[in-house]
């Protein structure tokens, strides 16, 4: 079958997507992944098909709009600096599905990001769209919606909560998909349930239920698969650099930001090694989006490097709780030390804590030098945080969370 794999947002929102497609095509698919321009390199060295989605992520969150995102300090003032972001790019990123799945599929799979377009089109062109996400959207009163953060409002709470996101995200959504249903001749009506996604359809779920168990009070379709890893870049190396720098001590502590892009890189940089220092650590750090950068005797900065890769030989990783690096840390089985910024990325963090593989996450808002190297001092020398965060990885490895995507992608077929 044709496979049209729809995704956006961060490479972490693209990665995963890539371990799917390879083991998808080696079961004899031919799959094309759409997404970014950014990623194209990214897709293409795995030997997928490639076809591009309008909107640079980098260039929205080093915008204004991003940047005022990145230092909102509540969940209500992060969602509506959001709302604000995507209702000007929300039309061109559907009209970029649009002509994607134009282009020809059997079978649709489409992230969360990308489902109401994917559901309208599915719909107008009679093509399965399989809903395959990395997070948890659908409301429970097992935990508060992704970008509210780590409190628990008690289970009325935590369902009322989530449906009102649901309400607010509706009409973040709302005008573009309408558009396309325009487009497509089919009524415009009202959607069917939030984010305008057909009543009682299934979704995947690409975690761990290590991790995340799955709500009882979910509908029956909703299924936790387990990771869908990344593939490592076929031939990549490490640059000898950085293998000197290995062999050359103790395991380093990891710290690095992702697809965050920093106001003021520098003084983050500047935090992060000093933090270092005061732990009396060697560190490896990310340039990532922000362009980090920092160096001395022990502390050297990296570009892109596979976390599958490098994880396993830290001591402990710093990091910003993206779903995809925050999945990374875990699978390594090394204790993490997270530092959210914004939306899913609380949530995550707070997962991490409560499995005990973490000291208590520090917000990116109120970090300080001293904050971070005691919580990076915690996750080295604590064995009973070590200790766990084995046991989890070696549990998880055991998962096989692609098999399930494949079954359902044949069952369609």
């Amino acid at each position: 079958m044709r496979v049209l794999i729809v995704t956006a947002g961060s490479w972490g929102d693209v990665a995963p997507y890539t371990g799917l497609g390879v083991r998808l095509r080696a079961a004899g698919h031919d799959v094309v992944l759409a997404t970014h321009e950014r990623f194209r390199p990214g897709v293409a060295v795995h030997g997928l098909g490639f076809r591009p989605l309008p909107v640079d992520p980098r260039a929205e969150l080093a915008s204004a709009g991003g940047q005022g995102l990145a230092r909102a300090i509540s969940a209500p003032v992060a969602i509506a600096r959001l709302m604000r972001m995507a209702k000007a790019f929300m039309p061109r990123l559907a009209a970029g599905v649009h002509d994607a799945v134009r282009q020809g599929a059997d079978v649709l799979v489409s992230s969360t990001v990308t489902d109401p377009m994917c559901a309208a089109l599915g719909e107008g062109l009679r093509l399965p769209n399989l809903s395959a996400y990395l997070q948890p959207i659908q409301p429970t009163a097992a935990f508060t919606p992704l970008v509210v953060g780590a409190r628990s409002f008690g289970s009325y709470g935590n369902r009322l909560s989530a449906q009102a996101l649901w309400a607010a995200t509706d009409r973040m959504f709302a005008p573009a998909v309408h558009d396309l249903r325009s487009e497509l001749g089919l009524p415009r009506g009202g959607f069917a349930e939030p984010l305008g996604l057909p009543r009682g359809r299934g979704v995947l779920h690409g975690f761990s239920p290590q991790v995340v168990p799955r709500p009882g009070d979910w509908p029956e379709g909703h299924r936790v698969c387990g990771y869908w890893w990344p593939e490592t870049p076929p031939g990549w190396q490490p640059e000898p650099r950085l293998l000197d720098f290995l062999s050359a001590g103790p395991p380093p502590v990891f710290a690095g930001f992702g697809s965050f892009v920093a106001a003021d890189a520098e003084r983050l940089s500047t935090l992060v090694a000093e933090a270092m220092r005061r732990a009396k650590v060697r560190g490896v750090l990310q340039a990532g989006w922000s362009g980090l950068h920092a160096e001395s005797d022990d502390l050297i900065t990296v570009g892109e490097v596979p976390h599958t890769w490098l994880f396993p030989r830290t001591a402990a990783v710093v990091h910003h709780a993206g779903a995809g690096t925050t999945a990374a840390g875990i699978r390594a089985g090394v204790p993490a030390v997270p530092v959210p910024v914004q939306l899913d990325q609380h949530f995550w963090a707070a997962r991490l804590h409560g499995l005990g593989v973490s000291p208590r996450p520090l917000r990116y808002q109120r970090l300080t030098a001293r904050r971070l190297s005691d919580a990076i001092t915690s996750a080295v020398h604590d064995p009973a945080l070590r200790g766990r965060a084995r046991r989890l990885a070696a549990s998880i490895a055991e998962e096989d969370g692609a098999q399930e995507v494949l079954d359902a992608v044949e069952r369609l077929g």
